[in-house]
């Protein structure tokens, strides 16, 4: 359990009593059209246990219980490069990988050591990343792109230098908007309040703009990166215990998984 002053940049700015706000840990697998695409990977097991994090269950093996089997995922989008999202992008061997081109550039250059970004990741799990390039299944966006029917992934920074967002189309015409970490938690676009850790400020207020826009859009539901609120929102997914899955938009759509706390959930 973490508190709001630690959660969010200068809270004392804001004139508020400091109050406790839990984090869950989230990954997404859209199914539909014979595909299946799993958005972000979890923290692994060594990144988790260097920020004290507990693991409610192992994302390669919650995937597992919802039929999905990570040697078999077609396409694994990386919303960006931090360890609680591409923690088990190892075990995808097979897929195509896409992300950022900006995100691949910051966290395979000079910066990415330094102190203050470095916390933030693995650098055993940035290595992989050129490897992936190497075998031939890296694709970096540039802009906004439709990455398979229904799924678009739009690059918005702030966060991280390539953080993006990821639309996926749902049954009945509706959309679910997967914010990842450009906002946190559904009060961070409610009250204007930027996360602690932020790449660019402007690209982060930017990116508050554009989710708004996409929220107040007739069909689209926002979905925020570590908000326990998402597991309160919206049904369960049937397959996994109670209070560890739900499903975003109809039976082929999509399902999500995450972690409670300072541990995961999927």
């Amino acid at each position: 359990m973490g508190a709001r002053s630690e959660i969010y940049l200068n809270h004392n700015i804001y004139g508020d009593v400091d109050s406790p706000l839990r984090m869950d840990y989230y990954l997404w697998v859209v199914r539909g059209g014979g595909r299946t695409i799993v958005v972000d990977t979890g923290f692994g097991p060594e990144g988790g246990a260097r920020r004290a994090r507990t693991t409610l269950v192992e994302p390669v093996e919650a995937l597992s219980a919802l039929g999905v089997d990570a040697a078999s995922v077609q396409q694994v989008v990386v919303t960006h490069a931090h360890y609680d999202h591409i923690g088990n992008l190892a075990a995808f061997r097979n897929a195509e990988v896409v992300m950022a081109r900006r995100e691949y550039e910051f966290w395979t250059g000079p910066c990415a050591t330094r102190k203050q970004f470095a916390w933030s990741v693995e650098q055993s799990e940035l290595a992989h990343l050129p490897r992936v390039r190497e075998e031939g299944r890296l694709t970096l966006l540039d802009g906004a792109r439709t990455v398979a029917p229904g799924v678009e992934v739009v690059p918005v920074g702030g966060h991280t230098p390539g953080q993006v967002v990821v639309l996926a189309a749902t049954p009945g015409g509706g959309t679910a908007v997967l914010a990842s970490d450009s906002a946190h938690y559904y009060e961070e676009l409610e009250l204007d309040r930027p996360f602690a850790y932020v790449a660019d400020l402007e690209a982060m207020y930017l990116g508050f703009d554009l989710l708004n826009d996409m929220a107040r859009t007739p069909g689209h539901v926002l979905v925020p990166g570590h908000d326990p609120e998402v597991m309160r929102r919206f049904p369960a997914f049937e397959g996994l215990e109670p209070g560890l899955a739900v499903r975003i938009g109809g039976p082929v759509s999509k399902g999500s998984v995450g972690r409670e706390g300072d541990g995961e959930r999927t």
